[in-house]
This record gives structure tokens, sequence and C-alpha cells, in this order.
């Protein structure tokens, strides 16, 4: 896959191009079903599948104090689309002068002008152009007059634990993952919910009390809500090492404040892995994939108490994590 980053980049696409416009942040089911009716489109008319994404988040330009967590980070974000089989990741620098264009003449000066697109695939939640004032419908109609055809996918819906029937969209996927409810998240991922940055020394705390952990830098996404997980790790020297990485070890997630300690309330996102020689791992990179939330974070009398909870967590977490392997 090559990246293209400016509009001269763009001639080396071919004309009559299979594109699809959108952030895929989380690529959830979703957009997975978008790019795979762009890459049959784009099999039976031998033309470049192109992806066209925004970088940084549109809202984090019209409006910064509302921009919305990150799920996928764009090298996690790059890594997922080439395994997907495009051809070309165009990834445009988001300004507001580009975000001002009318429907029309973002279709009309930008798409025609510089991308030539046969055929264009967008999810029908698709919004684009001034105050997202153009949809789905809107890009049909300007595509019949521009030459390009436009093939609408429906949404995904899926059941949530609560019993709950909801059509998947990234914005779903960040409340069910800022209030814990990662099961519920990784059904509309179809993958486990993940978090990736380095490890760093922490206070030493956790093998103080006989459960030593991997502490993760606080990353730039959306972090789960407070609590007690069960997941697996993924730990290699660099980051792009860990998107090739198959060695999954079962861990248990801690994300919190200290509430025994006064000296530091900072929010730590800690890793106890339950396998045994795993290495130094401080400088490392750690992922971090959320399966299931076990409990909320509480108050504990005495670092016996936390220790006697810390063991029953376990083994509930090894007990969730045998069925999740074995299914």
């Amino acid at each position: 896959m090559k990246i293209l980053r400016t509009v001269l980049d763009i001639g080396q696409i071919k004309k009559g191009c299979v594109l699809t416009i959108g952030n895929f942040d989380g690529f959830h089911i979703g957009h997975q079903a978008i790019l795979t009716t762009a890459k049959k489109a784009s099999s039976q008319t031998k033309t470049d599948l192109v992806v066209m994404t925004f970088e940084p988040h549109p809202l984090a330009v019209l409006r910064p104090q509302k921009s919305p967590g990150i799920l996928t980070s764009l090298p996690l974000k790059k890594h997922i689309l080439a395994e997907f089989g495009v051809d070309y990741l165009f990834i445009v620098r988001t300004t507001r002068c580009l975000l001002d264009l009318p429907p029309p003449d973002f279709v009309r000066q930008f798409l025609v002008k510089y991308m030539q697109p046969g055929v264009v695939v967008e999810g029908e939640s698709f919004n684009f152009g001034l105050n997202r004032s153009g949809s789905v419908h809107t890009l049909q109609k300007l595509g019949t007059g521009c030459g390009f055809e436009v093939v609408m996918v429906k949404a995904k819906e899926i059941k949530l634990s609560t019993g709950k029937f909801v059509k998947v969209s990234s914005t779903i996927i960040r409340n069910l993952v800022a209030n814990g409810r990662v099961a519920d998240a990784a059904v509309a991922l179809g993958r486990p919910y993940r978090l990736v940055e380095r490890i760093v020394p922490g206070h030493g705390r956790g093998r103080k009390l006989g459960f030593p952990t991997a502490n993760m830098k606080p990353p730039r996404q959306l972090i789960p809500a407070e609590g007690v997980y069960a997941g697996f790790v993924e730990v290699a020297d660099t980051r792009q090492q860990l998107l090739s990485s198959s060695r999954k070890i079962p861990a248990a997630f801690s994300i919190g404040r200290p509430l025994m300690f006064a000296d530091d309330r900072s929010l730590l996102i800690e890793a106890h892995l339950l396998m045994e020689n795993v290495g130094r791992l401080y400088g490392k990179w750690l992922a971090m994939d959320f399966v299931e939330r076990i409990r909320s974070q509480k108050r504990f009398k005495t670092p016996k108490d936390l220790s006697i909870q810390i063991a029953k967590d376990c083994e509930k977490i090894k007990r969730i994590l045998a069925t999740d392997a074995s299914g």
C-alpha cells in the first residue's frame, strides 16, 4: 500500500479508481463491510482501491473542545488497511478551508479535479462538506452529473449485552469504551479494543503486593473507564513489531488512580501478566487487548486486603480468558 499526502501525489492514481472516504476510526465491522464492498468493486473493474482519510479528525479542527477520543492510532490504521488490500491511502491534512467547501464544490473542485474516481463506496451515515450538509444521497446525485457511481453500504447492527440493538458507529464504540463496556465494544469492532504505548517504570507497589505489573504510558487514545479487566497483551521492542506480533499473553488489567496512596493520584494503566518468564519489559512497547470488565475500582483498608482481592481477580480472569481463547 502506498501512502499519499498531497494532491501532487494523487497523480500516481489512474483515472476510474474505486474510492472510499472516511475517518475509519476504530475500523469497526461497518468500516470492514465498506472496505469489503470497495475491494470487490476494484477487483471487478480492475482498478485501484483508494482510501481517503483525514488527519487530524475534522472535529479537532472545527470544535477542538469536542474532539473525540481516538480509537485507532494512525500506524494501526495503516496496518489494517494494508492487510485489507488497499492500494493507496491518501492522508488528507484537515484544514478549515477544506471542511468549509459546500458539498458540490468538494466533489467538483476536489474529488473530480484531482482523483477522478469511477466508483465511490460509502456507508449510509456518510456526511461531507460545509456543516456536514452533504449526505450519501447528495453524493449519489452529484456523482450522476460528474461521471462516477456511488455505492451505499448499509450500517451493521449488533445486539448489546443489555439486549438492545444498535447500529455500529465510531461514536457508539467510544461511548461503550468510555463506560468500560469493552465486551460490547469488541462485538462492534470485530476484535478486542486495543491500547498501544511504551512500558514505563512504576512505583513497584504491585511487586510488593506479589503482583508485579507492566505500567503503560497513557496513550493518545480513548482510555476505558477505571476498573479491572481481563485481557491479553503483546510485547515488542518497537511499535511496528507489535503490528505483526502473535504472542498473546493473558493478563489482568487495572485502570485507575491509587486509592490507598495519597502521594500519587495520577491515572495508572497497569497489566499483570498471567505468565512467568516474560523477560525484561521496561522500555518495550505494550499492546493491551480488552476482553471483559470484571469490577470497578474500590478502596481497601489494608494492602493485604488488596492483595487478596487481586488474587481473586486473577483467578476469575484466567477462567474468562481460557473460555475466550477456546471460543
